[in-house]
């Protein structure tokens, strides 16, 4: 692509960086083929313009989905897209249907959980965001509808997270297929429960990772035809057995070894182990412990995991045992013996090991040890011992090891197998492959070979994959194509494993002879390839190879190559451990058949590669599936992208790979519309013409003069530099509009210019003119003020000289004449004071008196009458005693008891009326005597005022003549008289005191009184308590005799046909029925139907009420006139007259159910459930409020008794008006009527909360209906329609039925639809309600969590879309208020996460902003999952800044830890929202007062009692 393109001056560029890989810059400077390019780092860069790539400046800053649909598919691109994703979170992205994982070094709980596996159920790959969930499902759905079984195969370096994702892809699997196995756990369980197992003996650290697994792991997961799991088996390949011996510094030995050392104390002990720094297989790397690995916790978890498969604990031990003496086997060392070519263990450490590794595998000591230094050859004649020398035994132990340990590894496999359970009979399976990447070390030894074998075996198979994947495509959108060339690799395939001159085959050869070495096998290598293109010998390199792997050259050093292919068991090792007495050891080795006595040679080499062979096999048989695993970095930190690194496993993965095989053909491909959008602008006038997209793309196409590119059905597809050359010239069209609207611009601001300062120029000079005239105004203001001022001042001065002359003369009169006055009145007040006075004295004295003589008489009656009452009293009481006169002194005894109280009560109030007058007239007398001593003094005072007045007169002005103001007799008389109003206020001052002592006496009097008044009072409500129990019993009494008749007339056999019994008094049975004998006694026997059943028994005909019962309810028998079931109604009546609540055992209540479970059989029809609803919550209303239980419906319910006290009956008067009294009588007595209390039994308690399970079934059948019905509708609502720009510049095009506001419209009508099912059949309101609440909550669950899984739908237009549906349903919530309740408040998630994606400018809102004004209903990572997918398709604008992305990345690390917290998905509520008293409360006693039971019933004579 890179040679295709030709940059030009303002083009954006990526060039290769020897740090960053590729650096994106802008083109500054071109000559010829070099180009000079300022990078955004800052730095200039010269290079040449076929070294450079495009860059695509319109992609979204969040990257795509699917790499295919990136505008530039290479190198750069491809990284940059997973860079932006990287740092976003996102760490799953597709190219094509293969899914690339980057390890993101932390956990993401919420990527993961049920729900998540729930979306992703049925999606077609693609729809949702990039997930192994949708590998799974794909793999799934394809086994199921094809019939073919799958594979997937996970593949990637070591740590880049191949494990965690085969856990994914089992656990949505076993999500998907799962089903209980009969021992507990399901296949799936099992499956899963192994890996801890298999990891502690399989895996260990290595450079690049902290628990590399050591072995490839192929899992197949068989399915019975209904897609169900039936069994499981796991296959492994390659166990890198030489790291049992062998370990490189910084990694370490397999994780067991470690996890027995860190064993608990007995365990060590048992098993004579150390520190693992004593044990020569251990200690040959530094690295004995890793931070991130506890090996005690480790040992106990392997120990719990090995039970939970199956291993018991003798097998236990003895894996242990084995693993023990495998690391005692080799700290024996050995030294020469005493004979040529003959070795001994070389010291006393060396026995102590050896004596313990004999111990621990349960055979002979010295065997042991001849075992490891001799050999036995057997010919023809006789059986020759060879001693082995030190080097040789030491071989022999470790080729002992690695066989003990292999042997160990297959058993556990097996076991695990075993215990899974396969299935023979299996229809399908679905394999995943967890296998080794491709590795290339500074040192590579046998290992590698055979891994990177292994990697090239399946390239070449992904390569065929991706190669047919791009010829479908091509087929599917129906273009022309011819045979597109691809880099095979089975050139390396051949250089390998060919026979008989390939290298596998070379080193069996050299194996095979006793002498050869790692020199003479190079030699031959070099010898045989010397011409290959794909093998080459190092510079200054012996023994080393080279070969150009896809993925890279990698170098092997041959140094180990012979010993670690070498695969055979010596004999003697297989006859020591086979006899040995340990049961498990033995059955590690078991006997050799015949033709393995024969010396056939065996090597890792060719057995892997014929494992290899049966995976391909298997893999070939099957739909492959591939993802590949990317590790970001190699310090295993979350946050670091390195792109060498990622780019190297890129093309190790085989990517890239399939990326050129892309690029051979079409790799630039786009749908119509968003070709058009894109590209429309190079020619209008087609876009403007043409109705028809693929027809518009052609004459686009052809306009602008590309060639050699094709048109599909719904893409476009563009050679390798076609997209650049287009955007090349998109670019130049760009620029020369960007000139004319500058220019267009630029005459426009000069044009505003130029008028704005003319209109500035036009309002100075009107400013300056008008403040000329203001300034001569304002003169002649001020001349004609100075003159009003000086006219004013004057008028002023002389208007005060007047009124001062006016005001002194009117001043002087006045004084004079009012001093005249003052006088009169002075005399006039004190003469009516005196007369006052006089009234009030005498008044007051007369009082005084009446009230003593009212007192007293009082005193008497009340003395002499609480005598009387107590004569009665005593009377009443030894009446009391007399038991047979109770009954008639009954009336005598209340009458007089409420003559006495109400006489008590007579006297409390005259005795309180007589204190509140005392008061008062007390209250009285003294306020007159101080109003009389305060007139007094201020007549005393008037006096004296006057005399100096007059004094002062007669001072002052002695020319006048004197007039006598004062008559001194009027003076004297007043003086008398003020002196015998003195002596009468002393007087009666003296009187007050007192009256004062009198009143307290009486008062301690009246209290005592009072007291012994309370006492009388209480004596006599004890007295009436006691006559109402005595009257209780006497009815109870009544009671039982009337019981005992009834059953000794039950009793005598009456059979004449038409006798009737004598009739008995009305009987008030425990449940509150009333009735009499007579009825209940023809009811029970002499019942004489007319259609001739009167030879059946009572119990045949309570069978056939019930039949009729049933047939006449189990139909629609319609509402009542206020909208209350009839059928409802109806049970009730006959179950409460046929006495079912209170008998111990009856079927009725399971017809009853088994009628109503019937009749809702149909799930889909809401009509008939709505029916059923209503009438079953009616029934459970009527037993909710009937039925009672613990002996509360005992004894009728008896009023509260009546108030015996005065006040008590004045009260309860006052509260019963006659008219209100009528009202409520009336209405008790007709809810009595309809509702009465029973003693309910067990099977009646029983039957109530049946009917509550199944109202709540109800319930939940029509609510999962309306979101059947909607949740097609919803998934067609969440996305916009995608139209082009030449489809919105071309007009008659219209959508009709598809448009998706005819979806919108359609959830409406189905909302009404089930609205007007339920108002028909009077559903109670509270359930409506919590339909619709559910529903709206539905799907505010649905819109939001697909919103956040599509990219397309978290677009500008697609929020504009789904607010105008959302505006649509709060119209309907406004118009069904009162059924909608508070639905509205549901949609609260979509509504706040719409209203965000429509807002403008959203760069410039701060974080807080969107957590608490726009968005405060939404998480950190719901915010932030909407932030990072949107783009704005309409306007092309920004999403928010880096600095808000930047602060909620940061809470979201805070808060990593909860798991909860993590999960951004909403989760629908299912449960059911209400309760009995929900439904109680929605209804009244009252409502069912009237209702009409059913007509049919009311023909049959034995329903007469409902009439």
């Amino acid at each position: 692509m890179a040679g295709n393109f030709n940059p030009s001056v303002g083009s954006c560029v990526w060039v290769e960086d020897p740090d960053e890989a590729w650096i994106d810059g802008e083109v500054v400077e071109v000559n010829g083929q070099d180009i000079k390019v300022l990078c955004t780092s800052g730095k200039q860069v010269v290079t040449k313009a076929a070294n450079v790539y495009p860059k695509d400046t319109e992609a979204p800053a969040s990257g795509v989905d699917d790499m295919t649909r990136l505008a530039y598919l290479h190198e750069p691109g491809v990284l940059q897209n997973l860079h932006s994703r990287y740092d976003i979170n996102e760490i799953y992205t597709y190219t094509g249907s293969i899914l690339i994982a980057v390890n993101p070094f932390r956990r993401l709980p919420h990527l993961y959980s049920s729900h998540m596996m729930a979306q992703y159920k049925g999606a077609a790959l693609g729809e949702l965001s990039p997930h192994p969930f949708a590998v799974a499902d794909a793999a799934y759905r394809q086994m199921i509808n094809d019939g073919v079984s799958q594979s997937i195969l996970v593949s990637g370096e070591s740590g880049a997270g191949k494990t965690e994702s085969t856990k994914l892809l089992m656990r949505y699997l076993a999500y998907m297929g799962g089903r209980a196995a009969s021992e507990g756990r399901s296949v799936e369980q099992k499956v899963l429960e192994s890996n801890p197992v298999l990891e502690a003996f399989g895996n260990a650290k290595t450079v690049r990772n902290n628990n590399s697994s050591r072995f490839g792991k192929f899992v197949e997961i068989q399915f019975d035809e209904k897609g169900r799991i039936s069994g499981a088996a796991i296959r492994t390949y390659l166990l890198e057995r030489s790291r049992v011996c062998q370990v490189s510094d910084p990694e370490r030995n397999y994780h067991c070894f470690y996890m027995l050392c860190a064993a608990p104390k007995e365990d060590v002990q048992r098993y004579k182990l150390g520190e693992p720094k004593t044990y020569h297989y251990l200690n040959q790397s530094k690295c004995l412990e890793v931070d991130s690995i506890n090996d005690a916790e480790e040992y106990h978890a392997t120990r719990r995991a090995m039970e939970v498969v199956g291993i018991s604990a003798e097998e236990q031990d003895a894996i242990f045992s084995v693993v023990a003496a495998i690391l005692h086997l080799g700290n024996i060392e050995f030294a020469k013996g005493a004979e040529i070519d003959s070795s001994i263990p070389k010291d006393e450490k060396s026995l102590f090991h050896l004596k313990t590794a004999a111990e621990l595998l349960s055979c002979d000591e010295k065997l042991l040890e001849d075992s490891l230094c001799k050999r036995i050859m057997v010919t023809r004649d006789e059986t020759i011992t060879k001693t082995l020398d030190p080097e040789a035994a030491t071989l022999s132990r470790d080729a002992l090891a690695k066989v003990m340990y292999s042997r160990l590894f297959d058993w556990l496999v097996d076991k695990i197998n075993t215990q899974i359970g396969q299935d023979p009979n299996s229809k399908y399976l679905i394999g995943v492959l967890d296998i080794y990447g491709f590795e290339s070390f500074k040192t590579n030894s046998f290992e590698q070979f055979c891994i990177n074998l292994t990697n090239e075996k399946l390239q070449q198979h992904f390569n065929q994959h991706v190669f047919k994947m791009e010829q479908e495509e091509y087929k599917k959108e129906e273009i022309n194509w011819s045979y597109i060339e691809f880099v095979d690799n089975q050139d390396i395939l051949d250089l390998i494993e060919k026979k008989p001159g390939g290298i596998i085959a070379l080193l069996d050869e050299a194996c095979m002879f006793p002498r050869s070495t790692h020199e003479t096998f190079a030699q031959k290598l070099y010898q045989t390839f010397k011409n290959h293109k794909r093998f080459a010998k190092p510079k200054l390199a012996r023994s080393d190879f080279t070969i150009c792997h896809y993925a890279g050259d990698v170098t092997y050093q041959t140094d180990l190559f012979l010993d670690k292919n070498k695969d055979y068991v010596i004999a003697e090792h297989q006859a020591l451990l086979n006899s040995s007495s340990c049961s498990f050891v033995a059955s590690l080795f078991p006997p050799m058949t015949d033709d393995s006595n024969k010396s056939k040679f065996s090597s890792i080499g060719t057995r892997f590669k014929q494992q290899l062979v049966s995976l391909l096999e298997i893999l070939n048989t099957t739909e492959p599936h591939y993802i590949r695993c990317i590790k970001p970095n190699n310090l295993l930190k979350p946050g670091i992208f390195e792109n060498e690194n990622i780019l190297q496993q890129l093309r190790c993965g085989g990517v890239m790979e399939a990326i050129r095989i892309s690029c051979a053909g079409y790799p630039t491909r786009k749908h119509f519309d968003e070709f058009l959008d894109r590209f429309g602008i190079l020619a209008p006038e087609v876009l403007v013409k043409n109705s028809d997209d693929p027809d518009a793309c052609k004459k686009l196409l052809a306009k602008v003069g590309l060639e050699g590119y094709q048109i599909g059905k719904t893409k476009v597809f563009l050679r390798a530099g076609q997209m650049a050359d287009l955007d090349t010239r998109r670019t130049e069209v760009l620029g020369r509009s960007a000139s004319i609207i500058q220019r267009k611009v630029r005459s426009y601001l000069a044009k505003k210019s130029f008028i704005l300062l003319r209109n500035a120029a036009k309002q100075i000079q009107s400013v300056c003119r008008g403040y000329l005239a203001r300034s001569v105004y304002e003169g002649m203001r001020r001349e004609a003020a100075a003159l009003r001022i000086q006219r004013d001042l004057r008028m002023f001065l002389a208007r005060k000289a007047y009124s001062e002359l006016f005001s002194t003369a009117v001043s002087v009169q006045a004084g004079m004449r009012g001093m005249v006055a003052r006088n009169e009145l002075c005399f006039r007040r004190q003469t009516k004071a005196a007369i006052i006075i006089q009234t009030w004295c005498r008044g007051y004295l007369a009082r005084l008196h009446y009230k003593k003589l009212k007192k007293a008489t009082i005193t008497t009656q009340c003395a002499w009458r609480s005598k009387i009452a107590r004569g009665e009293l005593r009377k009443l009481k030894m009446a009391a005693r007399e038991t047979g006169a109770l009954q008639e002194a009954k009336n005598k005894l209340e009458k007089q008891v409420e003559e006495l109280t109400w006489r008590l009560q007579l006297e409390k109030r005259m005795r309180t009326d007589l204190e509140e007058a005392k008061k008062q007239e007390s209250a009285k007398a003294q306020s007159s005597l101080e109003e009389l001593e305060l007139r007094c003094k201020e007549t005393e005072a008037l006096l004296i005022k006057e005399r100096e007045a007059a004094k002062k007169v007669s001072e002052i002005a002695p020319i006048i003549k004197e007039v006598p103001v004062v008559d001194n007799e009027l003076m004297e008389k007043i003086t008398k008289e003020n002196e015998k109003l003195k002596e009468m206020v002393s007087s009666l001052e003296m009187k007050i005191d007192e009256t004062e002592k009198k009143l307290q006496e009486t008062t301690k009097i009246s209290q005592d009184r009072l007291k012994q008044a309370l006492e009388a009072e209480s004596k006599l409500v004890k007295l009436t308590t006691a006559m109402q129990k005595l009257e209780e019993k006497i009815l109870d009494m009544e009671a039982e005799k009337k019981v005992m008749r009834q059953q000794t007339i039950a009793s005598t056999p009456v059979r004449t046909a038409f006798g009737h019994p004598p009739t008995a008094p009305i009987k008030n049975l425990e449940n509150g029925h009333h009735t009499n004998l007579e009825s209940e006694f023809n009811e029970a026997e002499f019942t004489t139907p007319i259609d001739g059943n009167a030879g059946k028994s009572a119990a045949e005909r309570q069978i056939m009420d019930v039949d009729a019962l049933i047939d006449c309810v189990k139909g629609s028998i319609g509402f009542s006139d206020n909208g209350k079931p009839v059928a409802a109604f109806t049970i009730y009546k006959c179950l409460l007259h046929w006495k079912c609540f209170e008998s111990e055992k009856t079927n009725v209540f399971d017809r009853l159910i088994q009628m109503i479970g019937s009749a809702i059989e149909n799930e889909d029809d809401n009509s008939h459930l709505a029916y059923w609803l209503t009438s079953t919550s009616a029934l459970l209303f009527l037993l909710e409020k009937s039925l009672k239980t613990g002996g509360s419906g005992t004894t009728q319910s008896k009023k509260p008794p009546a108030s015996t006290s005065l006040f008590g009956r004045m009260a309860m008067s006052f509260r019963s008006s006659p008219a209100s009294g009528n009202l409520a009588a009336a209405a008790e007595a007709a809810a009595n009527a309809v509702i009465r209390p029973v003693e309910a039994k067990y099977p009646a308690l029983l039957f109530k909360q049946q009917l509550a399970a199944y109202v709540e079934k109800m319930f939940g059948m029509v609510r999962d209906n309306l979101k059947k019905e909607l949740s097609t509708l919803l998934s067609l609502c969440i996305q916009a329609p995608r139209t082009s720009k030449g489809g919105m510049l071309r007009s008659g095009r219209s959508f009709g039925k598809d448009s998706p506001a005819v979806h919108w419209q359609s959830i409406i009508d189905g909302l009404n639809s089930l609205l007007v099912t339920l108002k028909e059949n009077h559903v109670p309101l509270v359930l409506i309600q919590k339909i619709y609440s559910q529903t709206f909550s539905f799907i505010n669950v649905q819109l939001f969590n697909s919103l956040l899984l599509r990219k397309e739908c978290c677009t500008f237009s697609n929020g504009e879309f789904v607010k105008s549906g959302l505006a649509e349903l709060e119209l309907w919530c406004c118009q069904a208020k009162e059924y909608a309740g508070p639905s509205w408040e549901e949609l609260k998630q979509i509504r706040q996460a719409v209203g965000f994606l429509v807002i403008h400018q959203k760069y410039r809102i701060s974080y807080d902003e969107i957590a608490h004004d726009l968005c405060p209903g939404l998480s950190v990572q719901q915010l932030y999952r909407i932030c990072t997918l949107y783009w704005d398709d309409s306007y092309n604008t920004r999403s928010v800044s880096q600095e808000v992305i930047s602060s909620m990345r940061a809470l979201m690390t805070e808060e990593s830890n909860d798991a909860d917290s993590d999960s951004f998905l909403l989760d629908d509520d299912s449960s059911i929202p209400f309760s009995i008293e929900d439904i109680s409360s929605s209804m009244e006693e009252k409502d069912f007062v009237g209702i009409k039971p059913a007509e049919e019933l009311l023909e049959n004579p034995a329903f007469v009692f409902l009439h």
